[in-house]
């Protein structure tokens, strides 16, 4: 029996394989953010407000930039 992920993809479904290696704008991004998520995570609490302040808006960027690439590929 084929293996599937666990993220319920069916194991014919290859198109997910395909934006992976071919997105590479997106896959970026989505690297930035999670870098960004975990930076963030370390030490929420020794951050003096103002930088808060930034890291919330860079991350919302982020995610805006990872929508937009993900549903407009062809519009880097």
């Amino acid at each position: 029996m084929p293996d599937s992920s666990a993220r319920g993809r069916s194991a014919n479904d290859d198109s997910p394989e395909t934006d992976r290696r071919s997105n590479f704008a997106l896959r970026d991004i989505v690297n930035d953010l999670i870098e960004h998520v975990r930076a963030i995570a370390s030490s929420p609490h020794k951050m003096p407000p103002g930088e808060i302040e930034y890291a919330q808006r860079r991350l919302e960027w982020l995610a805006d930039e990872a929508w937009r690439l993900a549903v407009d590929p062809e519009n880097e």
